[in-house]
């Protein structure tokens, strides 16, 4: 039998080998020498536990094939035999590699009833999250084994959410326990066996444009294919949660519907810039839940609430509007400018780095770290295909806080200004005078 050899692992790699969560990802950009470690994973694995049954997966054949089957089938030779009938390794062990593809959601289907104690999806971005789900179902078994599921990933593709989702974002729903998932940052710039045999290949990657670049070299996972606020970047517009400096002007908008409540709160310095202190997305709220939800996350005074216009609408069977409603249980509301196309375009000029001297640049708008949702929401918006300057509405559920960012950005509202300057907003006079405000520009 010959002697398995294989290269020295870099530091990255030998984490990723030494990985026991149920869980692991692996990867970030392009290069960063993925593929090596799942074959090395996987043999390790076979030889170490006899009898183990273990499925390495790509989206279609032919990478199946000149990713890992010509590759393990070299270094293998004379330590498991191959049969192109099922595309199988086996081990004199007992163990078993078997290679298989998943080009569409039926693919996934035929791997039912199967049962593996290790399953390898190398480039997983690449599978729906469906087909993930399918293939999970298969990590079963009677055999003593450690039940473990292998991804390796790059951002961008069909199945870029669900793996930020897990992975990056760790944002778990039932059933999903977040001490099962593990991932590994890897980068072409920690392969140093490429780079000293391909010194070219870095140049390359960094002379891609800009979106393409920041993608498969950097490993922004807030950057994927038709993503409407490309502008984003998560070390320059998001920032921790800090104590607001005196003199702020704290300002809401939400969006509203029985399927959604999505409010945002607002700091306004004197310079005009925006920061979201704090988010609220609760499901299935009546008019007057919504109005107390929105009421108890408010600790700080608030100038002015802004709200969608068809709340103003009235309703048929009552003759009454839902901005009625609002104000009767205690939430004042401005109506805010509804246009979706100038509206987007603000929240992309805010986005962008604007000169504050010294030769420095910052954004208008940063997010704190703790408004999880609306940076999800907001980094996964792509283009409507067929208005230009809008982003789809589709899925739904990721355009409430983001509708509720338009509506404030869209709005005139007033920075922060002295005391005797404060008294004359636009929008406090409005107040005063409707509601008989003793003290101007502060009220919930």
């Amino acid at each position: 039998m010959n002697k398995l050899r294989f290269p020295e692992p870099f530091a990255q790699q030998k984490e990723f080998l030494r990985a026991r969560e149920r869980f692991v990802a692996y990867g970030g950009s392009r290069g960063g020498g993925k593929s090596f470690a799942v074959r090395m994973k996987a043999s390790l694995s076979a030889l170490r536990y006899g009898g183990i049954r273990i499925l390495i997966l790509r989206r279609s054949y032919p990478e199946l094939y000149e990713n890992h089957i010509k590759e393990l089938r070299r270094s293998l030779r004379g330590v498991a035999d191959y049969r192109d009938t099922d595309k199988s390794l086996s081990f004199p062990n007992g163990s078993l590699i078997k290679f298989g593809y998943c080009d569409a959601d039926a693919d996934a289907e035929r791997y039912q009833g199967q049962e593996y104690d290790m399953i390898f999806m190398d480039e997983a971005t690449h599978f729906t999250e469906y087909q993930f789900s399918c293939l999970t179902a298969c990590l079963r078994g009677m055999g003593d084994f450690p039940r473990r599921f292998y991804l390796t990933c790059n951002p961008g593709g069909v199945g870029h959410a669900w793996v930020k989702r897990l992975f990056i974002d760790r944002d778990y729903r039932a059933g999903e326990r977040p001490e099962d998932y593990r991932f590994i940052r890897s980068s072409v710039y920690d392969n140093l066996p490429l780079l000293e045999k391909d010194p070219s290949y870095l140049t390359r990657l960094e002379g891609l444009p800009s979106e393409m670049r920041r993608a498969w070299l950097e490993g922004d996972w807030d950057l994927l294919a038709g993503q409407f606020f490309s502008e984003f970047r998560r070390d320059i517009h998001v920032c921790e949660p800090r104590e607001l400096p005196p003199g702020v002007r704290i300002y809401r908008a939400f969006d509203y519907g029985l399927d959604m409540l999505a409010c945002l709160w607002f700091a306004l310095d004197e310079r005009g810039s925006v920061t979201v202190i704090r988010e609220l997305a609760a499901p299935g709220l009546i008019v007057s839940a919504a109005a107390e939800a929105i009421l108890s996350h408010s600790p700080e005074p608030v100038v002015a609430t802004l709200a969608p216009p068809d709340l103003w609408n009235r309703q048929k069977d009552t003759g009454r509007s839902m901005w009625e409603l609002f104000e009767e249980h205690g939430l004042r509301l401005s109506r805010a400018d509804p246009n979706r196309v100038q509206g987007w375009m603000q929240v992309k000029e805010a986005l962008c780095p604007r000169d504050v001297g010294n030769g420095e640049k910052e954004p208008r708008l940063q997010i704190f770290s703790s408004c999880h949702e609306l940076i999800r929401c907001l980094t996964s918006l792509r283009h409507d295909p067929h208005t230009p300057g809008d982003c789809a509405s589709e899925p739904h559920e990721i355009t409430h806080l983001p509708d509720a960012l338009r509506y404030f950005l869209r709005s005139r509202v007033t920075p922060a200004r002295a005391k005797q300057e404060e008294e004359k907003s636009p929008l406090a006079v409005y107040y005063a005078r409707r509601h008989g405000q003793g003290r101007k520009g502060r009220f919930n």
